[in-house]
């Protein structure tokens, strides 16, 4: 207990800290919707990008030299996901690995039975439960915030897989406050999972990515990414889907996306 208050107070006192000027410009530059925010928005990802920097060790890969451009970019976007909500930043994540562009990935895999093969894959970014680390290829981290209504960004879809781990599991539910939480997070997310499998299956179009019908892990992270980049038309299309997240991000994109308002 004495640890955690120590914690709480070193990252209350980050918080309440000027932020670089740079840092600001870096975000109204890099990351579309920070100028969308509040005020008081604005100052909490602040706050917690700062707190994010100082607990998170960043190393380049493939030989990119890490700049403040680099780990702010990467840090608003992260903590875009925690606004609103009582957060222990990440606690699984160490470290972060950056590299320029995809990169390539040893690795062994199942593909039926107890058979397994070992082959290349190649990858723009990863993380896994109990891994610790969480790789991104820095043009698609770019791309990212450049396109914020393409329903594709690559740091909110690793970052929604930290928070699948805080409960030391990947399953696709993150940790909630209450039963009723968990059993009103099944429900909806149970039916709009099997929607999606079932529309894939099909080859039937949909707003979620179809890579979200992989399993509930994916699911989540690819829901997360559509709440945030094209909120409108999540709301619209699949509305419980939507409310879920809201409660459970304490958001409503909606307020500040630059998605286009749709049509009636």
């Amino acid at each position: 207990m004495v640890f955690d208050l120590f914690k709480s107070r070193r990252r209350a006192r980050l918080r309440a800290k000027p932020p670089p000027p740079e840092w600001r410009e870096i975000l109204a530059r890099n990351l579309h919707v920070f100028t969308r925010l509040s005020a008081a928005d604005q100052a909490e990802l602040l706050g917690h990008t700062q707190v994010f920097l100082a607990e998170k060790h960043f190393e380049g890969a493939g030989g990119l030299e890490l700049t403040d451009e680099i780990r702010v970019t990467i840090a608003g976007q992260a903590c875009l996901l925690l606004l609103h909500r009582e957060t222990d930043y990440y606690p699984e994540l160490i470290t972060i690995i950056v590299y320029p562009s995809g990169y390539t990935a040893r690795e062994d895999r199942h593909i039926g039975g107890g058979i397994w093969e070992e082959g290349d894959e190649d990858r723009l970014g990863h993380t896994g439960l109990r891994l610790s680390a969480l790789v991104l290829a820095w043009d698609a981290v770019r791309h990212g915030a450049a396109a914020p209504t393409d329903g594709e960004n690559l740091v909110l879809h690793e970052f929604a897989h930290q928070l699948d781990f805080e409960n030391q599991s990947s399953d696709g539910t993150p940790a909630l406050e209450t039963r009723g939480d968990y059993m009103a997070w099944a429900r909806v997310m149970s039916a709009e999972f099997n929607a999606l499998r079932y529309a894939t299956e099909a080859g039937v179009p949909t707003l979620l990515d179809e890579y979200g019908a992989t399993n509930p892990a994916e699911f989540f992270a690819v829901i997360t990414e559509t709440f945030f980049e094209r909120p409108r038309a999540l709301q619209k299309r699949h509305p419980r889907l939507y409310a879920e997240l809201a409660r459970f991000y304490h958001q409503d994109p909606t307020t500040y996306s630059v998605e286009p308002a749709l049509a009636d």
